[in-house]
């Protein structure tokens, strides 16, 4: 199987990382860069600060389990997505915004590749693991604002990456899609 994370900021990376022992590859894409500040929520070690966050995730599993993996250090566009994507066997959106989600959820409906999205809201007090055929990507309040700095949110972005990795292993091993909200005191599953 083959597992595309696009993203891997703070839910993305940790979501993986989690995902280490599945018996799969992982490839991640992401464009940006690991900034101090993001040592605080995300899964980077220090040394991967001026790295690119796909390849930094890469190396670290690598490095740190011995797990092989494929990073794709782009930003996801229109013109990328059928190459960044193809012989996906699953997409995992972490992605911060609604351009790149929907961007991600319109090529998966059109090539039939199964994904799930994992979201945290803006402050931190909820958050999402949903399947595309019940995912609606809404807005930031602003564009390019931040969800996940500062490490404020840190045990509830773990949670919600958990559940996430719990997501995406539950399909890995059993084909089974499964929804839930997240909340900093509970994890409900919701039916489909």
């Amino acid at each position: 199987m083959r597992i595309v994370f696009c993203g891997v900021g703070a839910i993305g990376s940790t979501a993986a990382m989690l995902c280490r022992n599945l018996d799969a590859t992982l490839v991640f894409v992401d464009f940006d860069r690991v900034e101090s500040k993001n040592l605080l929520s995300q899964a980077y070690v220090k040394p991967s600060v001026g790295k690119n966050k796909a390849e930094a995730l890469k190396l670290q599993l690598h490095n740190l389990h011995g797990v092989k993996a494929e990073a794709f250090g782009v930003r996801l566009t229109r013109d990328n997505v059928e190459a960044l994507c193809k012989g996906a066997d699953l997409l995992v959106d972490a992605f911060d915004n609604q351009d790149s989600r929907q961007l991600l959820s319109d090529h998966a409906r059109k090539a039939g590749t199964p994904l799930v999205h994992g979201a945290v809201s803006a402050d931190g007090t909820f958050g999402l693991v949903r399947w595309d055929e019940r995912f609606v990507p809404d807005a930031e309040d602003t564009q390019g604002q931040a969800t996940c700095e500062g490490g404020e949110h840190l045990p509830f972005l773990g949670l919600l990456a958990a559940t996430l990795a719990r997501a995406v292993q539950d399909f890995r091993k059993h084909g089974v899609k499964r929804d839930a909200f997240v909340h900093p005191t509970a994890v409900t599953p919701v039916s489909a």
